[in-house]
């Protein structure tokens, strides 16, 4: 049986995840989390469905069944559309929630929007993206843009300067004449990079991401589960795991978090 004390398990392909671990570590200060990035095996918006589907489900057994989570965060877009729904049938008393690229309100910002979603290539195949895609067709104009290559930037800790802005301008310069509303990153390593893609965009386009959203379900289903740490003098700790033997990542993982 889970115990308040036990912690709450971050999981994402690599280190972008952790900009979803940095809001549930402000909303939640008193919990403790374990982070645990696949490196490894990174990137996962390049392999199929069916790889991506196994290796979330075995990280995730593991995070379970080993280091004794109470509740799991699927801090990665192409993850969550790969094996959320899966992971649910199996683990149903186990608070679990994944993340999604944040369209609605990237819609409901302004008049008729037209939004570019950057997201990896797979997210955007997948029938979890076309549905909620489907649901502002008449609101909006929607661009979906697959980003193969972006989140190695973050992998690398390449987070601005020449190569990064080059990168970005190819990928959203043939956007400009759209008169782009928004921009909703569709991958949880993209905020990492909002300052440079603002830069890109330009200061009329508002950038969106889902962190907060997915930190706030996950506590709310935490509460409804009776699992929500409740000793608010407690202070939480955080503890990075990785797949890959490359100390280099661990540090670099911290570094994130406190960026």
């Amino acid at each position: 049986m889970n115990q308040l004390s036990d912690p709450i398990a971050v999981f994402d392909s690599g280190m972008g995840g952790i900009s979803v671990l940095r809001e549930m570590t402000k909303l939640m200060p008193n919990e403790d989390f374990i982070y645990y990035g696949d490196s490894k095996h990174a990137p996962y918006g390049t392999k199929t469905l069916e790889e991506v589907r196994a290796l979330t489900i075995e990280h995730i057994t593991y995070l379970i069944k080993e280091k004794h989570a109470k509740a799991v965060a699927v801090a990665c877009n192409t993850a969550t559309s790969a094996a959320v729904r899966i992971l649910r049938d199996m683990y149903p008393d186990l608070p679990l929630v994944g993340v999604e690229p944040a369209i609605k309100p990237a819609v409901l910002a302004t008049g008729h929007a037209k939004v570019v979603v950057m997201a990896t290539p797979m997210t955007l195949r997948e029938e979890k993206f076309h549905k909620l895609e489907s649901l502002y067709d008449e609101q909006a104009d929607i661009y979906p843009l697959p980003c193969p290559g972006l989140m190695e930037f973050v992998e690398q800790g390449i987070l601005s300067g020449e190569k990064l802005e080059t990168f970005l301008h190819n990928l959203l310069d043939p956007y400009k004449d759209k008169d782009i509303t928004g921009i909703v990153l569709g991958c949880t390593h993209y905020p990492f990079l909002k300052e440079t893609i603002q830069k890109i965009a330009g200061p009329s386009v508002t950038i969106f991401d889902g962190g907060y959203g997915t930190a706030k379900e996950l506590l709310r289903r935490l509460r409804v589960a009776d699992l929500a740490q409740v000793d608010n003098t407690r202070k939480g700790n955080v503890t990075f795991l990785n797949s890959s033997d490359d100390p280099a990542l661990i540090q670099r993982s911290k570094k994130l978090l406190n960026s």
